[in-house]
């Protein structure tokens, strides 16, 4: 079936090792690597993936000394103790056919720990603690570490090393004269702030050999003030190449970067062509990144002659099967990444192991194991939201016989409404997904089809798990009722008309995306189509010819069909509980379509003039009264458990379980509800 995706499935051959295809797991940190107990856990998580068919696969980062972890006791490769644990894991990897090179990670000034170094005495906005210049002797160190980190990691059995020179870390803190004041020979002129980054290259290659791959991580697009010119990182490039590099990696932006790079609402691809320019420049392998989530995109990508290999961190996490179901040409099997970031960066940045929304077993391989059970049960699941369809497809996959109902004409729940959301097109992917496993798993499935709790109980089902789902919550505002009051199921679901201003009461994830839905054009852009990237560039001012320092440009105005006012009682930051790491791109964008937002509102009555209110600072106390002259109000004040179906189950004696919104209904969140519905099933 290679012939599907000629070139992604191409063999790429590095001269001392050939990889089966042109697919490599980019690094990303899943919580795994900071704790050795886990070691057997990290080494069945790359296993999956190995048996799945990645070429090349990398691990998280891990710091070449104290002063270079990314926190306290954080993945760490300096002793020779560590270097024999990890033997499990690239023992365990080789015994599936699978390669994997360690990252090495020096933080510099993003450690979150109070010993953090770098070039000069700066602080990262993303870190409480200030950075300690390194002196010359200093900086020798950490070369030297570096080397070792790269010579135990070969005595632990990995094929190879990637160099972690990007995304603001400690060498791409050298690199720029952003955080780079330095006026010795590692400072200073261009040639001077890259001379780390070659040693380490250089001196890596003298101490492992020539038989042992050496990604390096090139910062091709800082996007940053004071950030890399397109000159500098090609000469960059090309000395790393001539260093002894095997292969360079894309890297994108910096942690502090005010343009987002990975989050679902960046176009896939949205950065190959980076890469493409970048192309031809060395002689070694290139290889492009940043959401490219599907095989197609792959190939696309690769056949364009955009890059030699592609990086896929997420699309791994979702589904390890991803390049074996790609050459059976079951690419509708596979189970897409849609970059919400909720369990996989979100969890990363604090402190948790990391996982997947849409593949809960993500990190989790020795612990949500899928049996075949032992006696196959008749299993009714109610609701085909997200947490009946993993519960339903999951049952079928140990072997239940499985009956999913719905009363609407299609599954999905509330994916229906946050696919039409503009920048979460991603979502139609996981229905596709879902839809596939239902035919392939052979559940009945019974749509348009409203149960009681007398049918169910008559028809001798073993188990029925309850996925009904969440009711919107209805506010006691003075004039609920008006006619200008719509809910956010008028706006989404029913395609109700909304005026030319309107205001939405509730900043939670749901008044983010009915804000997000009102300020769009669709006649510009397709609903279900994303934006194109030089749109998207244009909107977050990044230089589509990728010139200047850091690839920056001026944003270009986003002007919004409507006037938006999101509003929340709470005092604290609009939306902030949205996700962590992207929240921000959530209030960012609606900032630059002028959307009005207000926290400490109280709802005083809506009426013929408009919603009034009353604002309040954190004390309580009134600080402003206000008309606002709406056309409409929004409601998106929260939900409510819809389970009245479970307590009549529970009450005649029927072996029920309830998951999902209708378990706890606190704000939307598929990735509980998904990692319910697969647990209750694997225990069936």
């Amino acid at each position: 079936m290679s012939d599907i995706y000629p070139n992604l499935l191409q063999p790429l051959d590095l001269g001392f090792t050939e990889l089966k295809n042109r697919v490599l797991m980019g690094s990303m940190h899943t919580g795994l690597e900071d704790r050795f107990w886990n070691i057997h856990k990290f080494a069945r998580y790359f296993a999956e993936r190995a048996e799945g068919g990645v070429g090349l696969m990398v691990t998280g980062g891990f710091s070449p000394n104290l002063v270079g972890q990314l926190a306290p006791l954080a993945s760490t490769m300096n002793n020779r103790a560590t270097a024999l644990m990890h033997r499990h894991v690239t023992g365990a990897v080789h015994e599936a056919g699978g390669k994997i090179c360690m990252q090495i990670l020096h933080a510099g000034r993003y450690g979150y720990q109070p010993l953090i170094v770098s070039a000069s005495a700066t602080k990262a906005p993303i870190s409480p603690f200030k950075a300690r210049a390194l002196s010359s002797k200093g900086v020798e160190r950490q070369i030297n570490d570096f080397v070792k980190a790269a010579k135990l990691a070969q005595f632990a059995g990995y094929d190879g090393v990637e160099v972690m020179g990007s995304e603001g870390y400690f060498i791409n803190q050298f690199l720029c004269e952003r955080t780079n004041k330095r006026t010795d020979k590692w400072g200073g002129p261009y040639e001077n702030r890259m001379r780390l980054p070659v040693e380490i290259v250089r001196r890596m290659r003298e101490a492992v050999g020539p038989d042992f791959i050496i990604i390096y991580r090139l910062s091709m697009l800082d996007l940053v003030e004071g950030g890399q010119t397109w000159d500098q990182i090609v000469t960059l490039g090309k000395a790393i190449e001539q260093a002894g590099a095997t292969i360079i990696n894309t890297g994108i932006g910096w942690h502090e970067a005010r343009v987002p790079t990975i989050v679902t609402s960046v176009p896939r691809g949205g950065f190959a062509d980076v890469t493409a320019k970048f192309y031809g420049e060395v002689g070694i392998p290139v290889c492009t990144t940043n959401r490219i989530n599907t095989p197609e995109k792959g190939e696309e990508i690769l056949a364009a002659g955009k890059a030699d290999m592609i990086s896929m961190a997420r699309p791994l996490l979702a589904d390890s099967e991803f390049v074996r179901k790609a050459e059976q040409g079951r690419s509708d099997e596979i189970n897409t990444c849609i970059a919400c970031n909720q369990a996989c960066l979100d969890h990363a940045f604090q402190a948790r192991r990391a996982s997947c929304l849409v593949n809960p077993r993500a990190c989790h391989e020795t612990e949500l194991v899928l049996t075949v059970a032992p006696v196959a049960r008749r299993v009714a699941v109610v609701g085909a939201g997200p947490a009946g369809l993993a519960a339903a497809t999951t049952a079928a996959k140990r072997g239940h016989k499985v009956t999913l109902f719905d009363a609407d004409d299609q599954i999905g729940g509330q994916f229906n409404y946050a696919k039409r959301i503009p920048g979460k097109e991603e979502f139609y992917e996981t229905l596709r997904y879902y839809q596939r496993q239902i035919e392939l798993l052979e559940i009945e499935l019974k749509l348009g089809t409203r149960v009681d709790a007398g049918t169910l109980a008559g028809q001798g089902f073993d188990d029925v798990i309850i996925a009904t789902g969440v009711k919107p919550r209805t506010p006691g505002i003075d004039g609920i009722n008006h006619p200008k009051v719509l809910g956010y199921l008028d706006v989404l679901r029913h395609n109700k008309p909304v005026g030319d201003t309107v205001a939405v009461i509730g900043a939670g994830g749901i008044g983010f995306d009915v804000s997000e839905f009102l300020t769009h054009d669709f006649g510009h852009q397709p609903e279900g189509e994303q934006v194109s990237v030089s749109d998207w560039q244009a909107e977050w001012g990044v230089n589509p010819d990728f010139e200047g320092p850091g690839g920056l440009a001026e944003r270009q105005p986003t002007p919004s069909p409507r006037k938006i006012y999101l509003m929340q009682r709470k005092t604290g930051k609009v939306g902030g509980g949205l996700g962590k790491t992207s929240g921000w791109v959530h209030r960012n964008s609606l900032k630059h379509r002028d959307v009005e937002m207000l926290r400490g509102c109280r709802y005083e009555r809506i009426d013929d003039e408009g919603l009034h209110i009353s604002v309040t600072d954190k004390d309580g106390k009134v600080t402003e009264s206000r008309v606002l002259p709406v056309d409409n109000v929004v409601i998106c004040a929260g939900q409510e458990p819809f389970r009245e179906l479970f307590d009549e189950l529970s009450a005649s004696g029927v072996n029920a379980h309830l998951i999902g919104g209708a378990d706890v209904a606190e704000e939307l969140d598929a990735k509980r509800a998904i990692r319910q519905g697969t647990e209750v099933a694997a225990k069936l």
